[in-house]
């Protein structure tokens, strides 16, 4: 993957634990082009780790400039930590954008955010605005101290928007949500709690499933307390590995010189699902919906895991 060197030129605190960061090419040049929803991917220690990119216009091409927000997650896996010891004038690298989350600009919408599920909806809503597309963001967090954009959003949006703070009467309410969005699209991003309730009363409320979109952010599934080893064959050539605790199916195989093509790591995207011959899968992704996950027959290999002491994957 072709990676590109990036400068910090700005750091601007947008809550007590979210930041905001300009990123630009070093020589000044314009940076490749993005569609609403897109990220990137950022090198950080031990890894790379995918934000969403901001805009608050529908101009994504050829930008002078890459804007992202990071919140800092005192128990994450290290991605935020990096991003919040950075420095204006440190230089990272990133590969180029990539949209797993487009939006349709010319259907009406309902775009739920969670927390910092914020970031890839400016974006979106701004395409949806420039297109002249009936719109509803419904912002959720804890408190209105730790949701960050209130104002601007509230620029773009005027009564379009729409804020739900767990700690007074505007609570997010799902059923009342879900049962007014009607014909419209529903866009989804934020923690994996939020994304499995919502899916699930569109599911109920009967709301096709291609009119549903998700991204997850923070995947606390991925890992649990309480995880078990568990052993993978691969039914082309009868290879068998074990995958402990912390580590995910993907990490294992590849390590062993298994060659697999994924994309999120977070189980969001759908890329890296895989079909399961024997086994029962633990299903932690927001891909698949709640049949096929009673059904067993594909699983995310990025996230999920194993019920029984071993899986057979057609690979």
């Amino acid at each position: 993957m072709t990676k590109q060197t990036l400068r910090v030129t700005r750091i601007r605190p947008l809550t007590g634990r979210i930041s905001e960061f300009t990123l630009t090419a070093p020589q000044g040049a314009a940076l490749p082009a993005w569609a609403a929803g897109a990220h990137i991917r950022v090198d950080v220690d031990g890894g790379d780790r995918a934000y969403s990119l901001i805009a608050w216009d529908d101009a994504c091409d050829a930008p002078g400039q890459y804007t992202i927000a990071v919140q800092r997650e005192e128990d994450g896996a290290g991605g935020s930590a990096f991003m919040h010891a950075l420095a204006e004038g440190d230089e990272v690298q990133a590969a180029a954008p990539k949209c797993d989350f487009p939006v349709t600009p010319d259907a009406p919408a309902v775009l739920l955010a969670g927390g910092i599920g914020i970031t890839p909806m400016i974006s979106m809503a701004a395409a949806l605005r420039a297109a002249g597309t009936p719109v509803a963001l419904h912002y959720a967090g804890r408190c209105r101290d730790a949701m960050a954009y209130g104002e601007e959003l509230a620029g773009m949006l005027g009564g379009d928007l729409h804020i739900h703070c767990d700690d007074d009467d505007s609570a997010l309410d799902l059923d009342t949500l879900i049962g007014g969005v009607g014909d419209r699209h529903l866009y989804i991003c934020g923690p994996k709690g939020m994304i499995d309730a919502a899916r699930s009363k569109a599911e109920a409320a009967g709301i096709p499933a291609d009119r549903v979109h998700v991204e997850l952010f923070d995947n606390g599934g991925a890992g649990q307390a309480g995880d078990q080893p568990f052993e993978v064959q691969i039914a082309s050539t009868g290879q068998t590995f074990t995958i402990p605790p912390g580590k995910s199916i993907i990490e294992v195989l590849e390590e062993g010189g298994i060659d697999l093509i994924y994309d999120c790591q977070r189980g969001d995207c759908g890329i890296c699902q895989t079909e399961v011959s024997e086994g029962t899968p633990d299903h932690r992704d927001v891909v698949l919906s709640d049949a096929e996950k009673a059904e067993g027959k594909v699983m995310q290999i990025c996230v999920s895991r194993a019920k029984s002491a071993r899986l057979v994957l057609d690979l």
